[in-house]
């Protein structure tokens, strides 16, 4: 095995340590939800997009020590480079600091996260969201149109979210489930403002 030396351990613990202060930080500030609605609610946070975004302020994609083959298929700025490297930074400050210390800076860093994940959907990822409330309108399941393009190693998705036979605007993502999830995300917000 040549190459560059990965962080693939400290991805690992990183996420570990993610994953246990937000789940933390879910369970003080939400009393009263239930194994049910907290679990969604970590994954709203904790999530590739959500983290890739991080990692992307701090600047981590120009730091990163990539193949050649990631170099030039933009690897820099694929989301889930920039996830894996934010959680291995996580998981080093972790070991060298502890876990306080990694528990501050990972609560300064995704406080903005942590609020719009708690304000949208009473908590929930955009499908289960979007599913609550077409359920308490009386209506049939939300549906959705997917369409892909692109190179195997880098496919682009399109979804749609159809609701009541109404089309909403698309979601595109990196996965299918990506783009049915921000499809969601669309159509719940443009049904709650009704």
């Amino acid at each position: 095995m040549g190459g560059l030396p990965t962080n693939e351990r400290l991805e690992f613990l990183g996420d570990s340590v993610l994953g246990l202060v937000i789940t933390q930080a879910l369970y003080e500030r939400f009393p009263g939800l239930d194994e049910s609605r907290l679990s969604p609610l970590r994954s709203g946070i904790v999530n590739m997009r959500a983290l890739a975004r991080i990692a992307r302020e701090l600047g981590l994609g120009p730091a990163l020590k990539i193949g050649k083959g990631e170099e030039v298929t933009g690897g820099r700025d694929k989301n889930s480079i920039l996830a894996d490297a934010f959680e291995a930074l996580v998981g080093a400050i972790y070991l060298d600091h502890g876990f306080e210390v990694s528990s501050q800076i990972v609560m300064n860093l995704m406080k903005s996260t942590i609020d719009e994940a708690a304000t949208r959907g009473a908590g929930l990822d955009g499908k289960t969201a979007l599913q609550e409330i077409v359920a308490a309108s009386g209506w049939a399941p939300p549906e959705y149109k997917v369409s892909e393009s692109g190179p195997d190693h880098d496919k682009d998705f399109v979804a749609y979210a159809i609701v009541n036979g109404a089309q909403y605007p698309e979601g595109h993502g990196k996965s299918k489930r990506e783009a049915e999830q921000v499809a969601a995300r669309i159509a719940f917000e443009a049904l709650s403002k009704d």
